[in-house]
């Protein structure tokens, strides 16, 4: 069995657009007749150039090889390019073709992808969701920055089953960060966690996300204003190019550190993990190097006890690698989902991702367990030039 074709889809994402503006699948054949489905997470060009990069890797490295030899590609395309250091571009290309190898691995052995992975851990997936607007009451965007309207929509979360529920009131970023937060600021993300808390009591965490918008001193100066409502984690206090000082901030508060989105790498992740600059690792698996690579990390997680919160800004291709992924953890912590993965993500799925009551109930089928929809995929092409995710692109204070 060899790979023989591949095709990219760049569907774009219907309004409200939860989860990125569009979503950068990879399919590819074998030679007798096997597809298999991927997903890439990359914001760093636009979907014109991903595609000339996708199809560029599949002849370079993909094309006539066998699919079960994942590390054989890894190392190649990693390395062949006179790199040999973690390109978060090349891992995004590289993350969508390998989640597609393991779903071909898996239909042709018949076997969901976490019994290859070490076989199934967790029965069930916790998951949590941001806090998004409720349409149906015509909130819009603003609910992001309304202390008052989030509570409201978190109580109703839990009302649903979730029992953790994240929120980054914090915003804008930029990329001028790292900056102090204004008081200003601290006051409004003071007041979303005490009216949260009210309005869920112990029923679910609180997951403060912030994207890597401070300095170390201004995110242990912000952590000692919301210490007191317990959260869960602080998520990326500090940018991620430097875990020295992400460390700092893990030594100066009592709320766990998570990072990991824009860690590409065993290399990357292997610095946060020596530095002690988190407890609770967040990577996508569209980008930080494919499912093989994602399994490596939470292998040396294990040895510094910090769990696996698999991060989701992406499609239900990205979703379903996670489910998988999840599943064959013993350090799994909790999945991050896209409300109850209804809407688009299940229009664009052939059979929907399987949410109960605050989990995710990972499948039984072989492969990924998912098929993509190429109907509805083709019918929403994606035709602009945007980045999948743009920072403000001025100073803010």
């Amino acid at each position: 069995m060899k790979i023989k074709d591949l095709q990219v889809f760049i569907v774009g994402n219907p309004p409200p657009g939860w989860g990125g503006r569009y979503f950068t699948f990879v399919k590819l054949t074998t030679d007798n007749g096997i597809t298999g489905i991927g997903e890439c997470y990359c914001a760093t060009f636009g979907p014109k150039a991903m595609t000339v990069m996708i199809e560029d890797t599949f002849g370079r490295y993909v094309e006539g090889m066998d699919p079960f030899h994942i590390e054989d590609l890894w190392r190649k395309v990693y390395g062949s390019g006179f790199t040999q250091r973690p390109d978060v571009s090349l891992m995004g290309v590289l993350s969508g073709i390998e989640i597609a190898l393991w779903d071909i691995i898996g239909k042709s052995v018949n076997k969901p992808v976490y019994e290859l992975l070490g076989g199934r851990v967790q029965e069930k997936l916790r998951s949590y969701t941001y806090i998004y607007p409720d349409l149906s009451k015509g909130q819009d965007d603003s609910i992001y920055w309304n202390a008052e309207q989030s509570a409201e929509r978190a109580a109703e979360y839990v009302k649903q089953g979730f029992t953790a529920i994240k929120f980054d009131p914090a915003a804008p970023y930029s990329a001028f960060d790292p900056r102090q937060p204004s008081l200003e600021s601290i006051e409004l993300c003071t007041r979303f966690c005490r009216l949260i808390r009210e309005a869920v009591g112990d029923k679910a965490d609180l997951l403060f996300g912030t994207h890597g918008q401070f300095t170390a001193s201004g995110a242990i100066r912000f952590a000692k204003h919301i210490e007191k409502y317990n959260p869960l984690w602080f998520e990326e206090p500090t940018p991620p190019d430097r875990p020295e000082e992400m460390a700092l901030v893990a030594r100066g508060t009592s709320i766990p550190v998570a990072t990991g989105e824009r860690l590409t790498t065993k290399y990357e992740f292997g610095r946060v993990l020596e530095l002690r600059a988190a407890s609770i690792l967040q990577m996508a698996l569209g980008r930080v190097g494919g499912i093989w690579e994602a399994k490596k990390i939470a292998g040396m997680a294990e040895v510094f006890y910090a769990q696996i919160a698999p991060h989701l800004y992406a499609g239900p291709i990205e979703a379903a690698a996670n489910i998988h992924y999840g599943t064959s953890l013993p350090n799994f912590l909790i999945l991050e989902s896209i409300e109850q993965f209804g809407g688009f993500y299940a229009k664009i799925l052939k059979k929907p991702i399987k949410w109960e009551n605050g989990y995710v109930i990972p499948p039984t089928e072989p492969g990924l367990g998912v098929e993509l929809n190429e109907e509805v995929a083709l019918a929403h092409p994606y035709t602009g030039t945007k980045l999948h995710l743009e920072m403000t692109n001025h100073v803010v204070r």
